[in-house]
């Protein structure tokens, strides 16, 4: 069972994961209307440029942007979840050393075992506040669907297994396996649900970076831009 799920069935799952967010994110400015937004991306590339790193940018600081500010809560839990979310599966010492025994690349660091738990543990601690946003918030609960909630339960499984192992709470084995199974479900869903937020969110961001740039801020220049 291990063989098979570190070896055939992780290749199938990466390669879903990698490929298909590519697609979708390929996909998204293939979408954009020619007239709205491309020929404003084309026309003044610098401007755009300049727009997108800066709202990538802002983005991903915490209560560096309005929005960001305007939803503290919202802020807290989703830089909570997101932080180890991002962290953890590449840093955490067993992920680095499996990761290394499948590439033969080993990543610059690795996270102690204690910096590793508090991370997995702020993911739970973010998941659960995510829920309570979308259950008490009328204008966030009028959105979610129930298979909104079933995604943030993937997201946040693979960590609750990988304490479930780590702290060795019951059979190591069945939660190792679970563990393994969590994450790889997680990588092939990611492309065909909201999970695709792992790339759309940066594609949105450089979008309507590119538009305030060219659009609104480049007008503000001294040159300005016949629009």
């Amino acid at each position: 069972m291990y063989k098979f799920l570190t070896g055939f069935m992780f290749w199938i799952s990466v390669s879903i994961f990698f490929i298909g967010l590519f697609v979708r994110f390929i996909l998204y400015f293939k979408g954009l209307d020619w007239r709205l937004d491309r020929v404003a991306y084309k026309a003044y590339p610098f401007y755009g440029i300049k727009g997108a790193l800066k709202s990538v940018f802002k983005w991903m600081i915490p209560f560096l942007t309005h929005g960001w500010r305007q939803q503290s809560f919202m802020t807290i839990a989703f830089f909570a979840f997101h932080i180890g979310a991002v962290i953890v599966p590449f840093f955490g010492l067993a992920h680095n050393i499996f990761i290394r025994s499948k590439i033969c690349i080993s990543l610059p660091f690795t996270l102690n075992q204690l910096t590793t738990d508090i991370l997995s543990w702020l993911v739970i601690i973010g998941a659960v506040m995510l829920t309570i946003r979308r259950l008490v918030l009328p204008q966030a609960k009028i959105l979610t669907k129930k298979s909104d909630y079933f995604i943030l339960f993937l997201s946040v499984a693979p960590f609750i297994t990988g304490l479930c192992a780590r702290y060795e709470v019951g059979n190591y084995l069945f939660w190792l396996y679970f563990h393994i199974i969590c994450g790889e479900a997680l990588l092939i869903a990611a492309p065909f649900t909201k999970l695709s937020h792992f790339v759309l969110f940066f594609a949105s961001r450089i979008q309507l970076g590119m538009d305030y740039g060219i659009k609104r801020g480049g007008m503000k220049s001294k040159r300005g831009i016949n629009w």
